[in-house]
Order: structure tokens, then C-alpha cells, then sequence
């Protein structure tokens, strides 16, 4: 099964569980899993070092990157840099209310502004068909 990892801020993860079961549901259409990594590990701040190699591995284990900025954190930019970097496919996800990043977005390979979580399944089907294709 190909696996999908979720760049997203730790700190607003929990504001956006609907978004996140939204996109597993469209991800399991695709045969496509979702990795969250905010939600499987938890680093102390001394171990940053640690965090980030195990951030990058699990981002080399996927098939590609879908970045949530509609909150922005510094790592969630240095994760979509690296996943460009190593030529994985990124989807770039924001709310349409929230502020656009354009360094996020120039560096993903897909972007999806979203008003609501219908939309925002609608176009992420989208993205992943002609991805997939």
C-alpha cells in the first residue's frame, strides 16, 4: 500500500481533525494510507536533532507529502523542502481563509484552496486522480 505522509503543525493539530479524517477517507479510495507524524511521536525539545532524522526517514518511507498550512510552522516548510528535494510528489492544503504561502506553494507540485471539508475532498480526489494517472 503506498503511504502518504501528513506535514502539519503540532501545535493546531487538534483544531483540524475533520480535515485530517477527510483526508484519509479520500486517501483510501486511492489505496493510499495517511501518516501523521505529530500523532505517532513526541519529541522533547532537547531532541530535535532526533525529531528531524526520524521526520525526514519517515518522509523517504512515503510516497508523498500532503502539507496542511493553513496554520504555517517552520516545520512543516523545511519538511516540504525536503520532500521536493528528495522529488516527492507534494500537495500543498490550506483553507481558503487562511494566509497563502507562497514559498509552501512554489515548492509543491500541487495546491488545493479549500472553503469546506467537502471541498476540500472534492479537490484533493482530483489531485490524486490526475496524480495517480
Amino acid at each position: 500500500m503506498k503511504k502518504a505522509y501528513l506535514s502539519i503543525s503540532f501545535k493546531n493539530r487538534q483544531l483540524m481533525n475533520l480535515e485530517i479524517e477527510s483526508i484519509k477517507r479520500v486517501l483510501s479510495t486511492f489505496g493510499i494510507s495517511l501518516f501523521v507524524f505529530v500523532d505517532v511521536y513526541h519529541f522533547a525539545p532537547e531532541q530535535e536533532k532526533e525529531m528531524m532524522q526520524q521526520a525526514f526517514a519517515d518522509i523517504d518511507s512515503a510516497d508523498l507529502l500532503i502539507a496542511e498550512v493553513s496554520e504555517k510552522a517552520i516545520g512543516v516548510g523545511i519538511e516540504i523542502g525536503y520532500a521536493a528535494a528528495r522529488q516527492k510528489p507534494v500537495i500543498y492544503l490550506r483553507n481558503s481563509q487562511a494566509e497563502h504561502s507562497t514559498t509552501a506553494a512554489g515548492s509543491a507540485g500541487y495546491v488545493v484552496s479549500y472553503a469546506t471539508t467537502e471541498d476540500l475532498i472534492q479537490q484533493l480526489t482530483t489531485v490524486l486522480a490526475d496524480l495517480i494517472s
